[in-house]
């Protein structure tokens, strides 16, 4: 155990020393649910002002944490101000369901409202804000002028890089507007399948890719993307309540099914001389990423192949449309989609790939790569780079993967990368355009998100958000109860190592505790075992007598390839599998109470969930399958063939890789829980099931969320949900109830 994971029975004892009596509250579900945030401030979209001046950040309200506004804070002293006062600006007009979407799949700000995104001028003098569905230019010193004000709202607003234009995207149209001038359309011929300017669904969902379009860093030309999804499939969505019924028609690419075809143009940022790219003879394809190079000579495209086995980057002549592939990543399962592309002065550029097993950066000139780092280990995200000296700064988990650090490294070199981060927390990081400063947030399992900015070295200069769990921090009342996380590991079958986590309660001798077993187990996202603030929700479960353990399998990510790669074809196997080995380390333990161990997954934890109990009848006492997928059929194209292939392959891994038919095996409790306007895992999965279920008298129980999309949540909502859960454990795992 690392030394900074000490007794959590010491730190409770330490703490009932020092607090006055009567100072310790007791959690409960409605205060865990309740503003401000028991996590304190919880900062979002840190970016730095064009000359490093000022750090701004999107930061809930103390009173109505769902609600986001725009902070500045001072870099020089650490005065913190409001810029953008949402319920003050905004018009408190409902948003269109493209821009609910997009929140949606962007998990960050997911259930969010208020201000979700903003972009600075590149002078540093104002921010453009959208705020329900309209357009907002502020100055540093907080003063607003509003751009737009239509009943059509406006999507994926930015400014050019030269600060010469605002565009966005309306009503499926790109629509660009000189500073202080008219705005103009300059896209044409939209219809209700045709759109520009916004990523399709898969794009959003699965490729971390938010936009449709991309300015030239001259501001003379814009990339748009032509998006037509009437080859995609429809799937129906109700918003069912008490004011009437709202149905959606959503289209939706199910697995091997027809994807949205994607053309991708350039154009004069007036609209005219429009010239289509030429992306290859074959039109089912993904564009993944696109990006120009510093002088704007050349346009980058990454074209991933419908099975995802490949990988090529086109440098496209802006100009005539004509492309050269110059860079070609292939696997024999999957490749996966990385953020980092840095294009450099001279015309090579940083490039991240996994050839070796691992994710690592290279540099590239023409056909020679350069490897900048290496080992058993994995690289992120680039957060910086300072040509001017030779540097790379990116983060990642070389001294464990419970861990995240920020790195420096030499971009013209191989050598050994510079931590400039503390072992014992979880590090992100954002710098400024000359990567001269650096804002960190770190947090750990005993401390939620703290800010502070330092200097290119890593030097600590002073605190933006100490966040300190003292005084009148929402945590500090509940903080004699809070109970150190325990990190450990087991074997897998095969040898390899599976970390885990564990809370307990203060163990009495001779008293055995039930289990509450958190998983998700998926692969691309969704790891539970890691060195950050888990929130108020988990000490809760302890506080109420359980103990809250989780087991990072096999296909989980930032393990490298091999790791991953185990589920290529075979999802609900060695997953689950390595989530029952947890479950035999529990039972050997003296203080569990090996028939009260209870199971609990959301989405892919969800199908994890089924599939525990169709593997292993008897083992669970219960388990609560949240918003499950249960026919990998229903699910989308990119996410679901990049690991089982289509169903029409033969042979089809989905019919083994399913959660229906083997329902039938279930034995033990089973709580099914669903938001039935799902427009991710769509409510088609939990109907499937149910109707498999009920038609051959298999018992189960099941709460739906009407309205709720794949995030159950919200004032009073996520009361609900956990009460019931609450509730459905109490009667068949022997928890409290109340």
């Amino acid at each position: 155990m690392p030394p900074y994971l000490k007794s959590g029975a010491a730190l409770g004892a330490l703490l009932l020393s020092i607090m006055p009596a009567g100072a310790q509250d007791k959690l409960t579900l409605e205060r865990v649910f309740a503003s401000p945030d028991l996590s304190g401030p919880q900062p979002r979209a840190l970016k730095l002002s064009p000359d490093g001046r000022l750090i701004t950040l999107l930061k809930p309200r103390a009173d109505e944490k769902e609600r986001l506004d725009l902070w500045a804070i001072d870099s020089r002293t650490g005065a913190e101000r409001m810029l953008i006062d949402s319920k003050k600006t905004g018009s408190g007009a409902d948003l269109s369901e493209a821009e609910k979407m997009q929140r949606e799949r962007d998990r960050t700000v997911a259930g969010s409202t208020g201000i979700t995104s903003y972009d600075w001028s590149p002078d540093g003098k104002s921010i453009l804000a959208p705020v329900d569905g309209d357009l907002y230019l502020a100055n540093t010193n907080g003063q607003v002028q509003r751009l737009t004000d239509t009943p059509e709202g406006e999507l994926n607003a930015v400014v050019s890089p030269k600060g010469g234009f605002v565009s966005f995207v309306r009503g499926g149209n790109l629509f660009v507007q000189a500073m202080g001038g008219a705005e103009k359309q300059v896209t044409q011929g939209t219809s209700d399948t045709v759109s520009w300017g916004v990523a399709e669904f898969v794009a959003q969902e699965e490729m971390d890719r938010r936009t449709g379009y991309w300015w030239s860093p001259d501001d003379k030309r814009i990339a748009v993307a032509r998006v037509d999804e009437s080859p995609v499939g429809i799937v129906t969505r109700t918003a069912i309540g008490g004011e009437g019924t709202k149905v959606y028609h959503q289209r939706y690419p199910a697995a091997g099914t027809p994807n949205a075809l994607v053309d991708l143009y350039v154009m004069a940022a007036d609209g005219s001389g429009q010239v289509k790219v030429d992306l290859g003879t074959d039109s089912d394809v993904y564009l993944a990423r696109v990006n120009w190079s510093k002088d704007g000579g050349t346009l980058y495209v990454q074209r991933e192949t419908r099975d995802q086995k490949r990988l090529d980057l086109l440098a496209v002549d802006p100009v005539t449309g004509k492309a050269r592939t110059i860079l070609t990543e292939t696997a024999k399962s999957w490749i996966n989609l990385s953020n980092v592309f840095h294009p450099l002065k001279d015309g090579s550029f940083l490039w991240w790939s996994e050839k070796t097993g691992h994710g690592h950066l290279y540099h590239v000139r023409g056909t020679t790569w350069t490897p900048l780092t290496s080992g058993d280990w994995d690289v992120r995200d680039v957060v910086g780079v300072d040509e001017g000296k030779g540097l790379v700064y990116f983060t990642g988990n070389r001294e464990t993967p419970l861990e995240q650090q920020l790195y420096v490294a030499p971009i013209n070199k191989a050598g050994t990368a510079k931590s400039l981060t503390s072992g014992g927390w979880w590090n992100d990081a954002v710098m400024d355009g000359a990567a001269s400063r650096i804002v960190v947030t770190r947090q750990n399992s005993d401390q939620p998100k703290q800010l502070y900015l330092a200097d290119s070295a890593g030097k600590q200069l002073r605190w933006l958000s100490e966040n300190a769990l003292k005084g009148d921090h929402p945590y500090a009342p509940y903080l004699a109860s809070h109970v150190k996380t325990q990190f450990g590991s087991i074997k897998a079958a095969d040898g390899t190592t599976l970390y885990t986590k564990m809370m307990t309660p203060p163990l009495e001798p001779g008293k055995h505790y039930p289990v509450f077993m958190i998983h998700y187990g998926g692969p691309g996202g969704g790891r539970q075992v890691t060195n950050q603030w888990s929130g108020a929700l988990n000490q809760y479960l302890v506080d109420r007598g359980w103990i809250v353990f989780a087991i990072d399998n096999r296909g989980t990510p930032d393990r490298g390839k091999v790791f991953e790669d185990h589920l290529y074809r075979a999802m609900g196997t060695v997953e689950v599998d390595d989530q029952l080995k947890g479950v035999d380390w529990l039972k050997a333990q003296p203080f569990v109470d090996p028939k009260r161990i209870a199971t609990y997954g959301w989405s892919y934890g969800g199908y994890m969930s089924l599939k525990l109990l169709e593997k292993a009848p008897g083992v669970f006492a219960a388990a609560v399958a949240g918003a499950p997928v249960t026919k990998w059929e229903l699910y989308d194209t990119h996410y679901t063939e990049r690991y089982l292939g289509q169903p029409q392959d033969q042979p089809s891994a989905y019919p083994a890789s399913g959660a229906v038919d083997d329902s039938l095996r279930i034995v033990d409790p089973l709580l099914l829980l669903h938001g039935m306007s799902d427009d991710n895992v769509v409510f088609d999965n939990a109907t499937a099931l149910m109707a498999k279920m009920q038609g051959a008298a298999v018992p189960f129980e099941m709460m739906v969320y009407p309205g709720q999309t794949h995030r159950v949540g919200g004032p009073g909502i996520g009361v609900h949900l956990w009460r019931t859960i609450e509730h459905f454990l109490a009667e068949h795992a022997g928890g409290p109830a109340d």
